[in-house]
């Protein structure tokens, strides 16, 4: 792969990034003059690209600084920074950008996960106080985002008071989810921790953005791999055979039906699995339904529950009060697509849901 690199040499001269995450040290690279402005809006080389509607290679991977990890009752947290990134926030079926602001300095990031199981933690709500020397610099709560290079995270740019080190409060908030067996009440309270985060031109020379020339091609950029982070939020196989695989603007539906001691709740479970293609990422954040069609007629309808278990995993559920038979028709109909932030790559797809259709 031919690559045109780029080094954010100092606050000033940072870059518009896309992937929250890259390796921990810094590629060969050509540093940006001291000089140039901070970018507010689109680089000229995104000039001219003709985007496809749906998932495309994000512009750029990049490397992060990774500020250290904390216990905080049953989570583990996970605090970095990259340069400045413009993502999307979405309300309703429209996704509106958020560009960087000329005064931002990083783009703060956290993974949260569950201490014994490893997996990542969803939609638990999310808020930091940065704090110097005992007065507070910025207070907020940040976003849960989609990223090609880490998938499910919470992020959001910030603006510092200078080079210096900062704590950062980190409170997790309860998960306002269903959480079935053994997460039954396990995160049903807020948690704490405080992490330091140093920003000095040694740690910004370590964040690299590396531009890659596949960028607005259908695909998706490569996961990011380290050993201070849990596996990202995926789904590679499902608890039981799925039904099959549908796509609706570039979502992966893929279903599945458990019963007895596989079932999160009651003895006949209706499982579907939303995530991206390429990476297979875990999508959060929807609200779905699914109606079964027997013999012409409408058998059942249920709503599906976003729900965190730790057999079944991060999953749109329901209890069944029937048991399927061959031949029985299973249609899911989004009510709202996610609601979660995007990074590029990601804010074109995911939106425009229809429903799809399985047939045991």
């Amino acid at each position: 792969m031919n690559r045109r690199t780029f080094l954010t040499a100092s606050a000033a001269a940072v870059g518009s990034l896309a992937g929250c995450a890259g390796g921990e040290s810094a590629p060969e690279s050509t540093p940006r003059s001291m000089d140039s402005p901070r970018p507010t809006g689109t680089p000229p080389y995104y000039e001219g690209v003709d985007l496809p509607d749906g998932v495309y290679v994000q512009p750029f991977e990049n490397a992060m600084s990774m500020q250290g990890r904390a216990e905080a009752g049953p989570y583990r947290i996970a605090l970095m920074y990259a340069a400045p990134h413009r993502f999307w926030l979405v309300e309703g079926d429209r996704a509106s950008e958020r560009p960087i602001r000329p005064a931002d300095d990083l783009h703060l990031m956290a993974v949260v996960w569950d201490a014994e199981t490893g997996q990542v933690v969803p939609e638990t709500g999310l808020s930091v106080e940065i704090a110097r020397d005992g007065e507070t610099v910025s207070e907020e709560v940040i976003y849960p985002m989609l990223s090609q290079s880490m998938g499910f995270h919470y992020g959001g740019n910030f603006i510092l008071d200078g080079d210096g080190r900062y704590e950062v409060e980190v409170t997790v908030g309860g998960l306002p989810i269903r959480a079935t067996g053994d997460f039954e009440g396990r995160f049903d309270a807020p948690q704490s921790a405080t992490l330091s985060l140093s920003f000095t031109e040694s740690e910004r020379e370590a964040v690299a953005v590396e531009r890659l020339e596949e960028y607005g091609e259908r695909g998706a950029a490569s996961p990011t791999r380290m050993d201070a982070l849990p596996s990202p939020l995926t789904v590679e196989d499902v608890p039981r055979e799925a039904l099959d695989t549908a796509s609706t603007h570039d979502a992966e539906v893929v279903p599945t039906v458990l019963d007895g001691d596989a079932a999160p709740v009651g003895d006949r479970y209706l499982a579907a699995y939303l995530r991206t293609p390429y990476n297979r990422m875990a999508i959060p954040g929807a609200a779905w339904s699914a109606t079964v069609r027997r013999g012409g007629g409408v058998l059942t309808e249920v709503d599906l529950r976003r729900t965190f278990d730790p057999e079944v995993g991060y999953h749109y559920g329901a209890e069944l009060s029937t048991a399927l038979r061959a031949g029985d028709e299973v249609v899911f109909t989004p009510a709202t697509p996610p609601q979660v932030a995007r990074h590029e790559g990601y804010e074109r797809a995911f939106l425009e849901l229809e429903s799809v259709s399985f047939t045991v």
